[in-house]
């Protein structure tokens, strides 16, 4: 009788773990939208927006 040997375990750190992955987003996310509060806070950049959107018509 031949017993042969169990398959081997898949290699589990060729990639990041989904909820690295979604930290890792969130984390990104997080950034961009506190850049986007941080310049908003700037009466002169929202000036700025102001005039440029207002041209557009």
């Amino acid at each position: 009788m031949h017993v042969s040997a169990p398959p081997p375990a898949p290699d589990r750190r060729a990639r990041p773990a989904p909820w690295g992955r979604r930290l890792a987003w969130g984390a990104a996310a997080a950034a961009v939208l506190a850049a986007a509060f941080a310049l908003y806070a700037e009466p002169g950049f929202v000036v700025m927006m102001a005039d440029q959107v207002w041209s557009c018509f």
